[in-house]
């Protein structure tokens, strides 16, 4: 199983991170010692996906730590370096997690921070795992088919997590029990991720696929050639409205209209708590150059106004279930305003 993000000792102490930006062409490896390069990574969508960006946040903590001991910083341009860590995608409400998690480790030392960032990445795959098998469970009872067929926006497998993966989990999950009949991933922007990524990763475990192209997602999806979408999320508000990856609404909407389940799996530090409803989801825009250019190309007239969100937010009533590691919340047919809160009380 590729590994997005790993803590290596040798030869002096580092985040090796893939770099998702030269997928799937060349697979090489980026060694991260300073906080710029951290930082650089993470906006460049080098290393991405909602539970990697927490591992890279935590870790990221080890490495402040190391070039501020190598540098001479004071205490007071350590925390700033590890603020402007913790900060660098305000959507990924992983990210700031797990750089608060191993932060709170600070003053017990170095080792005390690369343990607790350590232990953050071998939950994040038991985690990924286990809410695997619980939405692969769900789903097959929900649609009663003995094989399903699958439409997916974005990358949620190994490469967006420390290892598995989340709606790519549940996917590979099924594959494995034999009940995956055939995947639709979409493309999708602002990096094609789909097709550079997921595709890649489906290609190597032998998955059957299509990749198709976002805007055809809905009508996919009302053509009744899918019986569930499965999408991860970068943030999940106590009332079920998800931040996921630009056009992710769109399947949900579609599903809706079409009466099947739409799935969003995700660990449980993508859950939000704190906040209400995606009113308060803070969403990235991508630089305008995305658009204006493909392939080094000029697609579009100099100077247009451009609008390149990098996530969308999908209702809470619009989705079927919400998969984590704790159990599975059911938004759409909830009748709590808070059904993420409800789901930690069971």
């Amino acid at each position: 199983m590729v590994r997005a993000i790993e803590w290596r000792e040798s030869p002096t102490p580092h985040i090796r991170l893939i770099d998702q930006t030269a997928l799937p062409a060349v697979e090489t490896y980026l060694e991260i010692t300073t906080v710029d390069a951290l930082v650089d990574a993470v906006l460049s969508l080098a290393v991405r996906g909602a539970p990697a960006l927490g591992a890279t946040g935590a870790l990221g903590v080890v490495v402040a730590m190391n070039q501020a001991a190598a540098e001479g910083w004071s205490d007071d341009e350590l925390a700033a370096q590890i603020l402007r860590i913790r900060d660098a995608r305000p959507t990924a409400v992983n990210l700031a997690v797990g750089a608060d998690r191993a932060s709170a480790h600070v003053s017990e030392g170095v080792e005390a921070v690369l343990a607790a960032a350590l232990e953050l990445v071998a939950e994040d795959e038991a985690a990924n795992r286990e809410l695997s098998r619980l939405g692969a469970d769900w789903i097959l009872a929900r649609t009663g088919k003995e094989k399903v067929r699958v439409v997916t926006h974005c990358n949620t497998g190994a490469l967006a997590t420390t290892a598995w993966g989340t709606a790519y989990g549940i996917i590979h999950e099924l594959h494995e029990r034999g009940a995956l009949d055939y995947v639709y991933a979409d493309e999708t922007r602002p990096l094609l991720q789909g097709s550079r990524l997921t595709s890649w990763e489906l290609t190597r475990d032998e998955i059957p696929h299509a990749i198709e192209v976002d805007g055809a997602a809905s009508s996919t999806i009302l053509r009744g050639l899918v019986d569930v979408a499965i999408i991860g999320a970068d943030r999940i508000a106590a009332n079920g409205d998800t931040a996921n990856k630009i056009g992710s609404v769109a399947l949900a909407l579609a599903c809706q209209r079409a009466g099947i389940p739409f799935v969003v799996a995700a660990p449980w530090t993508t859950v939000d708590l704190d906040t209400a409803d995606g009113n308060d989801i803070v969403i990235e825009e991508r630089p305008a150059e995305e658009v204006h250019s493909f392939g080094g190309a000029v697609v579009a007239p100099e100077g247009v106004t451009t609008f390149n969100p990098a996530f969308d937010v999908t209702p809470g009533d619009l989705v079927s279930a919400v998969v984590t590691e704790k159990g599975i919340a059911e938004p759409a047919a909830s009748s709590s305003p808070e059904p993420l809160k409800d789901l930690i009380s069971r």
